[in-house]
């Protein structure tokens, strides 16, 4: 018995003869292909002697289909669509899902994102996705893999990584700190940037200013944010005097965007930062985003103790 496949006609020719078929034009076809008129006009002429029959009717500047080339053109259109979208389909399920990594707004936008772009420099081929959200989101319910968390130990559920501590301290723009940081009453005649959030009160200045013996003297002015990378972008424009998350910060320290009241800093014994990972077996592109998350804390924890151990 003889094999049908064999019979039936290329499929770059019968995709040159619908492009020309829908658009009524060799030349607009060629533009639709990114081929070259010459192309298109010998795939149609190789089909037409294929199937020993004209499939267009052609005068100088116009094609027409023949009785012949509208049969034809009725079956191979709708089935070249349904092709496209079957390849299309399979093609997406193939494509890698992308490592879903949550923090709250602050750790994403100050820590996170700024050293991301080295892990998609050395993997194009995994994508990332920030979920970033000030509430503590469910792994397994919201589609998570992995979670970057701020909380006390007893609040990081089995499994939990410490990636490093907190140590806070004053900071404010380097024009600001030289005002500000002269002497503890110098604080009281700038800005405070405070913190809109109940998280420990080591964020907040009450706390600094009691432990300073200012916390019944007032400000020259407090503004108040429910975001911390807010709050640190307003710093970092010479608005006021922050409570810096150190970990958080130091690559600004370090090229001098902010300075730090480092002989005033503060190691929080209470709440650190935890890797959360997804319950269940892990993609290979999920421990391949852990494993450098585990390796930037590792260097952020390192300088971290550089810039502690100096000033203690």
């Amino acid at each position: 018995m003889q094999n049908r496949l064999v019979s039936l006609p290329p499929l770059d020719a019968l995709r040159g003869f619908v492009a020309a078929a829908r658009r009524m034009s060799i030349t607009a076809a060629a533009d639709d292909l990114c081929l070259t008129q010459s192309a298109v006009s010998r795939q149609i002429q190789a089909l037409e002697e294929r199937l020993g029959t004209p499939l267009f009717t052609r005068s100088n500047r116009s094609i027409a289909l023949t009785a012949a080339g509208e049969q034809l053109f009725q079956l191979a259109s709708p089935w070249m669509d349904r092709l496209a979208d079957l390849a299309e389909s399979l093609r997406q399920d193939q494509r890698v899902r992308p490592v879903t990594v949550s923090a709250s707004m602050g750790v994403a936008s100050l820590w996170l994102l700024p050293r991301l772009g080295g892990f998609q420099s050395a993997h194009p081929h995994i994508d990332v996705r920030v979920a970033t959200s000030n509430r503590v989101l469910d792994l397994e319910r919201d589609g998570i893999d992995l979670a970057i968390r701020y909380s006390p130990a007893s609040h990081a559920t089995q499994g939990g990584q410490l990636l490093f501590d907190e140590v806070v301290a004053p900071v404010a723009s380097p024009v600001v700190a030289a005002r500000a940081f002269r002497k503890p009453e110098a604080l009281l005649q700038h800005v405070l940037l405070d913190l809109d959030d109940k998280v420990g009160p080591w964020l907040h200045w009450e706390y600094w200013l009691q432990e300073q013996g200012l916390e019944r003297r007032k400000p020259k002015g407090r503004l108040h944010f429910n975001h911390y990378d807010q709050l640190i972008h307003a710093a970092l424009g010479g608005h006021g005097v922050a409570v810096g998350r150190l970990p958080l910060l130091l690559p600004m320290l370090k090229d001098g965007r902010l300075a730090a009241r480092m002989d005033q800093c503060l190691q929080v014994d209470d709440y650190r930062y935890w890797l959360m990972e997804a319950p269940g077996a892990q993609r290979a592109e999920v421990a391949a985003f852990r494993d450098w998350l585990v390796q930037q804390a590792a260097l952020t924890a390192q300088e971290l103790a550089q810039a502690y151990g100096a000033m203690a």
